[in-house]
């Protein structure tokens, strides 16, 4: 005789939208399991999900940084140091995290909001001296690619309807473009190579 089939039941919390809280368990292992566990179980699901669970994940990543008003820096005054022999800059940690921050604005979608945290990085270098071959220079070369990056997103964020002033962007990439320009002057004063070469093509390429 075969067995009776069984229909799931199915509570109003299941077949909703949205839950509108985490799962137990699924807290628990949130709360517990290492950074780079998290990297890899989040990395799988976007791979291994539908295009609009990637959607969903920025949209919630935005939120996130919205509200933690990440795309603010107290002090660009801790970004670079002097090495030993008090000439040549050297960056700091603080750099390390203020590129952090950018980084993660421009790769949720909110690239015209990490320009204002890579604008004041460039400023910072104003008046500032290196080595042609160090920690420094490679600094640069890393703050260049960022911006490169960060423009991309700008143009992204724009195409999918997400900027709804055009004055914000016109801003923040106005205030680039000069902090950039301040940076090329000064560098021409003492001889240094201009390090911002990519961002200053991303730029000069950029149409609203």
């Amino acid at each position: 005789m075969p067995a009776p089939e069984v229909s799931p039941i199915h509570t109003h919390g299941e077949t909703a939208k949205t839950l509108g809280h985490v799962n137990l368990m699924v807290d628990t292992l949130i709360a517990n399991a290492t950074i780079d566990d998290l990297r890899a179980i989040t990395r799988n699901l976007l791979a291994t999900g539908t295009p609009s669970l990637a959607a969903a994940f920025t949209a919630a990543a935005r939120s996130r940084l919205r509200q933690t008003s990440a795309r603010r820096i107290a002090t660009t005054n801790g970004l670079f140091t002097t090495s030993h022999n008090g000439i040549y800059a050297i960056p700091t940690q603080e750099l390390d995290n203020a590129l952090a921050r950018a980084r993660s604005l421009y790769g949720a979608g909110m690239g015209f909001a990490s320009l204002g945290i890579l604008s004041s990085i460039v400023k910072a270098t104003v008046g500032l001296r290196w080595e042609e071959d160090g920690a420094m220079a490679d600094a640069l070369a890393v703050i260049d690619a960022d911006i490169s990056q960060a423009m991309q997103s700008c143009k992204e964020e724009l195409e999918g309807g997400r900027v709804s002033d055009t004055a914000v962007p016109q801003e923040a990439i106005g205030d680039l473009w000069s902090n950039i320009g301040e940076s090329a002057r000064d560098v021409e004063i003492w001889g240094g190579e201009f390090p911002f070469d990519r961002a200053s093509n991303s730029i000069e390429c950029w149409k609203f």
